[in-house]
């Protein structure tokens, strides 16, 4: 029987690992597919370091399914470099909030 000790305490397995980042302009890309009913999910992490050294990420899945682990971190990766050249920047603003619009004196 061969087993891990983080297998003792619920640990995951190498398949529950997201996959390698990739850079594309200036954002790193990292595919993160998840399993679903023997299926794999599109799914990853996109992050970015700004000037001020802050670093924000956007996490993203979608509903497009794979038979294994790494053809679904392929795809995650083509989804995110599409995400960023749709959005860039503008992923990480207001995301949970709602802007006012102006009021009148």
């Amino acid at each position: 029987m061969a087993w891990k000790f983080s297998d003792l305490f619920g640990g995951g397995s190498r398949e529950d690992e997201p996959g390698e980042a990739v850079l594309y302009q200036g954002f790193s890309i990292r595919p993160a597919p998840r399993q679903d009913s023997g299926h794999w999910l599109t799914a990853g992490v996109i992050s970015k370091t700004f000037d001020d050294g802050e670093t924000k990420e956007h996490h993203y899945i979608r509903a497009e399914t794979h038979g294994g682990k790494s053809d679904a971190e392929d795809f995650s990766i083509i989804k995110g470099k599409q995400i960023v050249d749709e959005f860039g920047d503008r992923m990480f603003e207001g995301r949970g909030t709602v802007k006012s619009p102006p009021q009148d004196p």
